[in-house]
This record gives structure tokens, C-alpha cells and sequence, in this order.
């Protein structure tokens, strides 16, 4: 997986772009995640909670 921003002329919107592909793909808080060991009983934790905040956001959305 690699996220590629073309720069034509304006450095500062390229940035801006690139900045916003990796927010959207999640890269910086996976990084972030995988900086120390996560005990696997944390790790199930955390994964209950993200499902819990996806679900939530998908019937906020749907209505």
C-alpha cells in the first residue's frame, strides 16, 4: 500500500492532500497503535470499542 500525491507547482496544497490521504487511510493512528506491545486482551477491548463507534456512526448516518 503506498499513497502517492503529485506535486504540480503549489507544495503547500500537495501537503495539505497528502496529509488528508493519510488521516483518511488511518495510517498515522496505526503507527501510532504499533509503537509498543498490545496485550491481546487489550487488543480485543480496542477492537469492541472501534466496532461499538463504527456501528454507532453507521445508524447515525442511515437515518
Amino acid at each position: 500500500m503506498s499513497i502517492e500525491v503529485r506535486v504540480s507547482g503549489d507544495l503547500e496544497k500537495a501537503l495539505r492532500l497528502l496529509k488528508r490521504k493519510v488521516q483518511r487511510e488511518g495510517l498515522h493512528r496505526e503507527l501510532k497503535r504499533r509503537r509498543f506491545y498490545e496485550k491481546p486482551s487489550i487488543r480485543k477491548k480496542r477492537k469492541r470499542a472501534e466496532a461499538a463507534r463504527r456501528k454507532l456512526k453507521l445508524m447515525r448516518f442511515s437515518i
